[in-house]
Formats: structure tokens, C-alpha cells, sequence
């Protein structure tokens, strides 16, 4: 197969990709590529630049340079592609609050053209378990059940591709589970998934992620070699005096090397033997009472690695990156 007719067997591919708004550059060289039926996560903190990428690869936004192929086609440029085999899901998801569940799907599906959509409505219904609340007003829907339903609309024209956008932020705990078995589910029918998200728990559940910071991917890979990839051990450290530990051991450990995790710190250490170097440190402090126990590396703390090393290497260049 040809590096051409490969490139057009993949769902999304971004070459060196530059991009942004007036003046400002949102994207700088980015490069990713997305297979067929896996779910690749975009992983950053707001302004890394995700957005960005998933309106360029909706055909919403043009690259400065660079080359965006979805299914082989331009998306700016092949409209049709973007239209038939895109289903897109962004942060504010518009349902129309005084049509039902039944009437926003037949209207999402009257707008790409779906003739037939009776019988994909009544499926996605079941899926999604709406089924016994669809001729209630979509206004009068839970947050949870909002993004169910619109997940459902998304997905009514039955596109080879969906791109989610943060599709979880601000939804409950209990909400959020569901919307991820539902993914996970449509994930196992053959469906491929782009999703942006700010939540390293969420990462977890790709088959790869895009690391993303000020518009560069600092590393693309598996969820598992990515935490493969951290060098030395980390510690997790629970003292009574978090933030008189934590200025502790920036102080005599290193401050790269300390990060707050709620009411705990991760500490990351050369070897196994640096557990007990670290209770010194903290037990000379007068927190003797603190507990130190080896962990296993986080995403987070990859994120958090790369980011220290990215600033550190620009450090004097000036360079900043904006998300649309």
C-alpha cells in the first residue's frame, strides 16, 4: 500500500499541522495520526490547543500549513466528508429544550439527511437507556441525560467517526461512568473515536493519547508506555502537614521532582532505597508522622514530567500557544 492510499485508510491524519486565530497560533507542527476502531485521546489543559485540533479536523477551522486528511479528503476543503462521516459532540452540545427526546433526534436526523432514522433511533434509545423518557421535553433532562441524548443525535446519520469534545465536564460522577460505558460500547461495534479531554482518569481508557501543551504534543503513545516512559519511582507521601511537607521537600528534594495531588504529594526518586532518605528528610523536619509508599506512575505524572522538561528547553523563547 502507498503512503498515499495508507494516509486515506485512516480516519484522521494531521501533518505538521500550524494553526490559530487572528495573529495568535494555536497549533505548532502538529502531527497525529487516528486508526480505525480505536478511541485516541487528546490530553491537556485548556489552552493546550484540543479544541483547535478537533475544528480542523470537522472542516471548521483551516490550517495556516500542513496537511488534515479525514478519510483521505480535506475536510475545509470536501465538506461532504466532514458532514456524512463526522459525528461531532462539543462542549456545548445545543438539544432544543422544547422538543422531546423523539423530536431532537428526528430533527438531527432530518438535518444530515436520514430518511429512515425510525429504526438507529429506536437502537440508540435503548443504548443509551432513554428509551421510556423520549416524548419528555429534552429542557426538563438531567445533565447526564442531556449529554446521553446527545450523544444519540451525534451518532443518528451513523458516521464511521465521532469527535467528542470534553463531553464529560461538568457531569456527575454517576453520569460520567455511564457515558463511558456507552463509549465503550460503541467503541466494541467498530466505531472510532477522537476525544479531547482535560481528565488523566479519562486518558486511561484510550487505546493511544496525544499529550498536548501550549499547542505541541509532548508525547503520543499507549496510556501504558507512556507511564513506561517516567524515569526513577515515585512515592506517595500523606503527612498530617501536607503543605509544611510539601515545602519540605521542595526545598531539600528538589522542586521538579515534588507535585501536590489533593491532600497528598507524589515525590519522584531515583530508586526504590530513596523511601527511606525520604522519612529522613521529612522526619529532621519534625513531620515524623508522615507515611511514604512506592506507586505506581500516573499519567499525571508523565504530564507533569514532559511539561517541566518542555518549559525548561523553551525556557527564554517566548513561544505561547492559544485554544480557540
Amino acid at each position: 500500500m502507498t503512503t498515499q492510499a495508507a494516509a486515506a485508510a485512516l480516519p484522521v491524519v494531521l501533518r505538521d499541522v500550524r494553526a490559530g486565530f487572528g495573529s495568535r497560533e494555536a497549533l505548532s507542527g502538529v502531527s497525529l495520526d487516528v486508526r480505525p476502531g480505536e478511541m485516541f485521546g487528546l490530553i491537556g489543559p485548556d489552552g493546550a490547543g484540543k479544541t483547535t485540533t478537533l475544528r480542523l479536523v470537522c472542516g471548521l477551522l483551516p490550517a495556516w500549513s500542513g496537511d488534515v486528511r479525514v478519510f483521505g479528503a480535506n475536510p475545509w476543503v470536501d465538506r461532504r466528508t466532514a458532514t456524512h462521516r463526522i459525528g461531532y459532540l462539543s462542549q456545548r452540545f445545543s438539544l432544543y429544550g422544547d422538543l422531546t427526546i423523539d423530536e431532537n433526534i428526528e430533527f438531527f436526523a432530518r438535518v444530515h439527511g436520514v430518511r429512515d432514522f425510525r429504526t438507529p433511533r429506536d437502537r440508540l434509545l435503548a443504548l443509551t437507556g432513554l428509551e421510556p423518557f423520549r416524548g419528555r421535553l429534552a429542557a426538563r433532562l438531567s445533565g447526564g441525560m442531556k449529554q446521553k441524548l446527545a450523544l444519540a443525535c451525534t451518532l443518528i446519520h451513523e458516521p464511521p467517526l465521532i469527535v467528542l469534545d470534553e463531553p464529560t465536564t461538568g457531569v456527575d460522577p454517576v453520569s460520567r461512568r455511564e457515558f463511558w460505558k456507552l463509549l465503550g460500547e460503541f467503541l466494541a461495534g467498530g466505531l472510532t473515536i477522537l476525544i479531547a479531554t482535560p481528565y488523566l482518569d479519562e486518558a486511561e481508557r484510550c487505546s493511544r493519547v496525544a499529550l498536548v501543551s501550549e499547542g505541541r504534543i509532548l508525547a503520543l503513545d499507549t496510556p501504558d508506555r507512556l507511564r513506561g516512559s517516567l524515569s526513577g519511582v515515585i512515592f506517595e507521601v500523606v503527612a498530617p502537614a501536607v503543605r509544611r511537607a510539601r515545602d519540605v521537600l521542595i526545598d531539600r528534594w528538589g522542586g521538579e521532582r515534588v507535585e501536590a495531588f489533593g491532600d497528598r504529594l507524589h515525590v519522584r526518586g531515583d530508586r526504590a532505597g530513596d523511601r527511606d532518605r525520604l522519612l529522613a528528610v521529612l522526619a529532621d523536619a519534625g513531620l515524623a508522622g508522615a507515611s511514604v509508599r512506592q506507586v505506581r506512575a500516573g499519567l499525571e505524572d508523565v504530564f507533569i514530567d514532559l511539561i517541566g522538561r518542555e518549559r525548561h528547553a523553551l525556557a527564554g523563547g517566548g513561544r505561547k500557544g492559544s485554544d480557540g
